[in-house]
């Protein structure tokens, strides 16, 4: 991410449905990558609407997401998190 964070995919999301599937509880532990109302989407770069309204980036129609157990940049500890959150691969 811009901050240097890894960021996931969620296989639950279907790519280029245009929302994401992870709020609530599911968006404290995997915090959405956020657009701002002015973004555009570019290239392979898209972004969703999600439940509450706000805009979320997505790659490839999939929403993208950052782990809150990701400590520094270059973490990757949720990569293959119970078999459906993978790290973003351009």
């Amino acid at each position: 991410g811009p901050n240097g964070m890894t960021l996931y995919t969620f296989d639950k999301d279907t790519a280029g449905s245009g929302s994401s599937v992870c709020n609530g509880p599911c968006a404290s532990n995997w915090p959405p990558l956020m657009a701002a109302d002015t973004d555009q989407a570019q290239g392979d770069y898209t972004v969703v609407i999600r439940d509450d309204g706000k805009k979320q980036w997505a790659l490839k129609g999939k929403p993208l997401y950052y782990w809150a157990k990701d400590t520094k940049p270059g973490d990757t500890t949720g990569d293959g998190f119970l078999k459906i959150w993978h790290t973003a691969k351009p």
